[in-house]
């Protein structure tokens, strides 16, 4: 794994936790989305060489949903930058995590995303990111 590439924060109110985060870093997000594959509205803030992504439940059913449902807001993932995901995926799998996604999915933030299970991460939902690479 190359870096950490964003800490995900779920919340409840994106449009408000945007004006929050926007004075806590000192910096507009710079990019909004909505990923419909996964029920969830996202906004990104970059601040130095850091990166924090809010997430927002779209649905009802949403993983974000019911992460709120269950813990309320806060940190919801840590996601680390892998130049490979799918080598990165089998690795993984071979040390004997959990993966939650075998084949990566487009996520926000122009990535192809994987998760590990949180059990075997010490109760930290781990998310896989590669950049999508225009060929």
């Amino acid at each position: 794994m190359d870096k950490v590439e964003h800490i995900g924060i779920a919340v409840k109110n994106i449009g408000e936790s945007n004006k929050l985060f926007a004075k806590l870093l000192g910096v507009e997000p710079y990019k909004m989305e909505e990923v419909a594959s996964e029920g969830v509205r996202t906004s990104f803030f970059q601040s130095g060489p850091n990166k924090v992504e809010l997430l927002e439940a779209t649905t009802l059913d949403s993983p974000i949903a019911k992460f709120l449902d269950r813990k309320g807001e806060g940190i919801h993932h840590i996601a680390f930058a892998v130049e490979d995901i799918k080598s990165e995926i089998q690795r993984l799998k071979k040390e004997g995590f959990k993966v939650l996604n075998e084949t990566p999915k487009k996520g926000a933030d122009n990535k192809l995303v994987a998760f590990l299970h949180p059990k075997g991460t010490n109760g930290v939902l781990v998310e896989l990111c590669q950049e999508i690479k225009e060929e």
